[in-house]
């Protein structure tokens, strides 16, 4: 019996960004496509099969110790970025200043599409769903700030519950700006501890 079960839902894929090295930029840097293998995006900073764990996860690992990498990518809405744009009283917000990966349109509440969610091309390039990526005070200081004088501070409150999701790779394969994503969900009930 399978365990995921495909939906009518999809989006496409309308950004696609590799960061070559954070310590120099958290822009991410715009391409056409992308090979995603196993270990990510090759030359992307977030790429590998293991990674230090970051303050994400300090309930779980002193900070550094290594772990599965479950974040080789970022995945952002291009519709919750004009929430938060909105919010902050700009027209828009490049997925660039936020280091993102991807950037889809179509899909609402991407944010909390469920963990463990599967994103899939029609080729079959597979994306697993980690988790809510979590803002962060990065974008709005080092990206919007010096682009948008008293904006910056505004985006982590802005961003909260918009900014996209965590993920990695499943089947290996090339994305491309205009493919689409089909999701695929968990086939369980909602977790009830009390019950």
């Amino acid at each position: 019996m399978p365990a995921l079960k495909p939906t009518t839902y999809s989006c496409e894929i309308v950004y696609l960004g590799v960061v070559p090295d954070r310590e120099a930029a958290l822009a991410s840097d715009s391409q056409s496509d992308v090979f995603a293998s196993f270990a990510g995006v090759e030359g992307e900073c977030h790429a590998g099969l293991t990674r230090p764990s970051c303050s994400r996860v300090l309930s779980q690992h002193p900070r550094g110790t290594e772990i599965r990498n479950a974040r080789q990518f970022s995945i952002v809405s291009a519709e919750e970025l004009d929430l938060i744009a909105a919010e902050i009283g700009l027209d828009s917000i490049d997925p660039a200043w936020l280091g993102a990966s991807i950037m889809v349109r179509g899909l609402r509440d991407f944010t909390f599409i469920p963990p463990s969610s599967r994103l899939q091309t029609e080729e079959g390039t597979t994306l697993v769903v980690d988790m809510e990526n979590r803002p962060c005070i990065f974008p709005g200081k080092e990206e919007v700030e010096p682009r948008h004088p008293g904006k910056g501070k505004l985006f982590k409150t802005a961003a909260t519950n918009r900014r996209g999701v965590t993920a990695w790779v499943e089947r290996e394969g090339v994305l491309r700006v205009g493919d689409r994503f089909t999701l695929h969900i968990p086939d369980q009930r909602q977790w009830a501890p009390e019950a």
